[in-house]
């Protein structure tokens, strides 16, 4: 479907994230009932996720705040886990760059996995897009999955303290973690990224406020950057090597 106003530009966005309903509405409903067991009440797991709206980064601080982690090394952290979104925004910069600034305000607070992805395809697709259409769009894909992880977070945060300690709901989180991480693994650098972070884990978790999941973090987003130029360098070298002997 061509995209002609930046209404059917925003209804487009808004039926291509349809399918993120599932995942969203999931993590929501357990980032609530996480948060009741926490001991937050539903207006404060509302306001986390209204305020936040970063799935992986709510979920982090959470656990934090369970094991009494000093405020400092709780923002660091979900912003650690969060730094991808610095890269989404550098990548969308080109798209979005010459709209006005209350609309790359309010893109910044919608930026999340889902937005990047479908937008970053549809306007790599269809370049003549207008700055209007583009950041219509990119609204649109936020206009189920925002309502729906607030919604369920709602729901969550009222139906978990009711939630029996015996369903061990513990477990959901780290499971969370992976259903998020395990899609994003698409090259060969990723996975550099994933095993080594998964590595300096194991022996960092001895270190005090769980600031081994930061030395983690580091550790892997360090070796995913240098893996990538290895392999960017060993291409380049082997398209040189090509070119000479032909």
């Amino acid at each position: 479907m061509s995209i002609t106003t930046t209404k059917s530009a925003f209804w487009k966005g808004f039926r291509d994230s349809a399918p993120f309903l599932l995942v969203s509405g999931s993590f929501g409903l357990l980032f609530g009932v996480l948060a009741g067991e926490a001991g937050l009440n539903v207006l404060e797991a509302f306001t986390f996720s209204t305020a936040v709206f970063a799935g992986s980064a709510q979920f982090t601080a959470l656990q934090l705040l369970q094991e009494q982690t000093p405020l400092l090394i709780i923002l660091i952290s979900a912003l650690a886990v969060n730094l991808r979104m610095a890269m989404y925004s550098a990548s969308l910069t080109p798209y979005l760059g010459e709209a006005p600034l209350w609309q790359r305000a309010c893109a910044a607070y919608l930026t999340v996995d889902q937005s990047y992805a479908l937008s970053i395809v549809q306007f790599e697709n269809a370049p003549e897009m207008t700055i209007a259409q583009r950041m219509a769009y990119f609204f649109g894909t936020n206009g189920l999955v925002a309502p729906c992880w607030m919604i369920t977070t709602l729901i969550g945060a009222t139906v978990g303290t009711q939630v029996p300690d015996s369903w061990g709901l513990d477990f959901a989180l780290p499971l969370a973690f992976l259903a998020m991480i395990g899609p994003m693994l698409r090259t060969p650098a990723h996975m550099v990224a994933c095993f080594v972070a998964v590595a300096v884990s194991l022996p960092a978790a001895l270190l005090p406020f769980n600031l081994g999941l930061i030395a983690a973090g580091l550790a892997g987003m360090m070796a995913g950057a240098q893996a990538e130029l290895w392999l960017e360098r060993a291409a380049a070298k082997d398209s040189s090597q090509q070119g000479a002997a032909q």
